[in-house]
């Protein structure tokens, strides 16, 4: 694998160009931001996303899906609701037996499908991964310490993977649970907004950290009901990845809960932002999947209600702490 191609020029999309030319590959960078593509390829920095980070002037950005679908693998990296039309308009280019790494979390709004049914409906010759785990992209870009999980149902493959993109501070591990992994990666973003919540208004560490801790219960339950692993979620692409992006400030999503605790309207909070917050559109995706498989889900279903069905935050916690007592467990 010499050349790894990344699809999606954010932030995200760029710290891992950064890491696959790191590993010594011959990187091009797909984004759909003429802008960014002109940056890149000019002043080798991408301005719009990743300010103040120098790229690698051998990192090559385009927009042309052909060359990109023409590297030896494909990181897959646009915003989750956006990956199957990612994926249409790779596919007239696509080769089969590509790797088709999935590096976005989330759950499709419209099917409820995993990232990982999306890209194989769409790109039926590829070989489907997952890349997941605590992961802000602006570390990676910077070469600190990083670990990750990089799931693939062939161990040889997901092998040659974890060598194509792994360094010293980039540290992929290897497993076979897909489902685990995508399901890790897009319930935290919900339970991060919860989070958010708690320490906006004032509720405590204490309410925090049991929030945590019951928030990865419910993350499990579902996971196990789609056929993921528990193990996998005592993991970087669940437990790892949820203690990040449940406890700091550079997390859009907790930051999100963290404005909507303070008081602020969902609108106005979104209105500020550029990068997508994941978040946002996948708890009502959890709550469609939950309901569908029986899967109760108290945490995320009153995120849920706060966005999308306009209860209020009093009325939302007041019935997460009027929830009969029952025995710990998932």
């Amino acid at each position: 694998m010499n050349t790894i191609g990344v699809v999606g020029g954010g932030a995200w999309g760029t710290a891992l160009a950064l890491t696959a030319r790191r590993a010594g590959r011959d990187v091009v960078l797909w984004a759909r931001e003429a802008s960014v593509v002109d940056s890149v390829n000019t002043a080798h920095v991408n301005t719009d996303f990743l300010a103040g980070v120098p790229l690698d002037p051998a990192i090559r950005a385009t927009s042309d899906h052909a060359e990109v679908a023409g590297a030896d693998a494909v990181l897959l990296v646009p915003p989750a609701q956006h990956l199957r039309a990612a994926c249409r308009a790779l596919a007239p280019h696509w080769r089969a037996g590509v790797p088709a790494v999935i590096c976005a979390k989330g759950i499709e709004l419209s099917t409820c499908a995993l990232m990982a049914d999306a890209v194989a409906a769409e790109l039926p010759g590829a070989v489907v991964a997952v890349l997941s785990g605590p992961t802000f992209a602006i570390e990676v870009a910077r070469g600190q310490p990083t670990a990750v999980t990089l799931a693939c149902a062939d161990a040889g493959l997901g092998q040659k993977l974890v060598e194509a993109l792994g360094t010293a501070s980039f540290r992929p591990y290897l497993s076979d649970d897909l489902v685990g992994a995508q399901m890790g990666g897009a319930v935290k973003n919900v339970l991060a907004i919860a989070c958010g919540i708690v320490e906006g208004r004032g509720l405590g560490d204490n309410a925090r950290a049991a929030l945590i801790t019951r928030g990865l219960a419910e993350l499990t339950r579902l996971a196990m009901a789609k056929g993921g692993r528990p193990e996998t979620l005592m993991g970087l692409s669940g437990l790892g990845d949820l203690i990040l992006t449940a406890s700091s400030t550079q997390s859009r999503n907790y930051s999100l809960g963290f404005a909507l605790g303070e008081g602020r309207g969902l609108a106005e909070i979104l209105a500020e932002r550029r990068s997508v917050t994941e978040g946002v559109t996948t708890a009502g995706a959890v709550m469609d999947m939950a309901a569908r498989i029986g899967v109760e889900m108290p945490i995320c279903a009153a995120v849920d209600a706060i966005i999308n069905k306009g209860v209020s935050l009093d009325e939302a916690i007041r019935a997460l702490l009027s929830r009969p007592f029952r025995s710990e467990g998932l």
